[in-house]
């Protein structure tokens, strides 16, 4: 299969090669008044062998309890690394937050379904609707066997359809549907269903550690946040942040783990 040099087109719309922040974007249009606040980070690989999973966590979080009215928290799939017994351990980390939370499955996210839905209290494709008017679907991408998957497109239609009235609709799926990055898979009737639907507001991948701007689909923006564990990727690790304003604006912006500078930024 032929793939477009992705890493050519991301130049521009991603951070790794930026100097100063929003030079490819110009000014974001901060909300003055946000509605809605969340904040999005993946691939932490807790349990990996030979890195410091447990510093990198305690950090990311200690960032994350430092922001101010945070709605909730999506973590992006590839919560631990490979090995079931660290998914009960990851848990207990992240219920250290002091916001509530959610989380996607990722290809090192390799246990049963089972077991999954008796850990999380919800099965791994899942939705629900924020402060009345936001809608959120956490669409699986893998299995216990750490197979790449394309969305369940029966469940995804589904959601969509059942948000359909909502202001805004926010997906996480942590496996890009689209071969356009090196690990992404190609799922174009994903990709289309997504397009199908105007309140579908953006769509956050992670999976790509070294990934972490913006791609469109029939104006439909794809969105990457790098890593926050793992042994290899962008060197800053980072987060995603949202905001919606009263208004209906949204914003996102990405921010380093280690003291929050914003890396880059997009009006979505």
């Amino acid at each position: 299969m032929h793939r477009r040099p992705f890493l050519q087109k991301i130049s521009l719309l991603g951070s790794s090669i930026m100097i100063l922040p929003f030079i490819s974007y110009g000014k974001m249009d901060f909300p003055k008044a946000t509605r809605l606040k969340f904040i999005t980070a993946s691939d932490g690989h807790f349990g990996q062998p030979e890195t410091d999973f447990e510093g990198s966590h305690r950090q990311l979080l200690e960032a994350i309890n430092k922001e101010e009215n945070v709605d909730f928290v999506v973590f992006n799939g590839d919560l631990i690394h490979d090995e079931p017994k660290w998914m009960p351990e990851v848990k207990k980390v992240y219920d250290a937050l002091k916001v509530p939370y959610y989380t996607t499955r990722g290809n090192h996210d390799r246990v049963s379904d089972a077991v999954w839905e008796q850990i999380w209290g919800r099965p791994d494709n899942f939705s629900l609707v924020s402060k009345e008017q936001y809608g959120v679907i956490l669409a699986s991408s893998s299995n216990e066997e750490g197979k790449y998957l394309c969305v369940d497109a029966g469940f995804l239609n589904t959601e969509l359809e059942k948000f359909k009235d909502l202001s805004h609709v926010f997906l996480f799926v942590h496996i890009s549907q689209n071969d356009w990055t090196r690990h992404g898979i190609p799922c174009q009737e994903i990709l289309d269903l997504i397009a199908s639907y105007p309140n579908v507001k953006a769509t956050f991948h992670g999976h790509d550690h070294d990934v972490d701007g913006i791609m469109l689909y029939k104006k439909k923006p794809f969105l990457w946040s790098g890593h926050f564990g793992g042994s290899w990727g962008n060197p800053f690790p980072s987060y995603r942040v949202v905001e919606v304003g009263e208004d209906g604006k949204t914003i996102t912006y990405l921010k380093t783990v280690k003291d929050g500078t914003i890396l880059n930024g997009n009006n979505l």
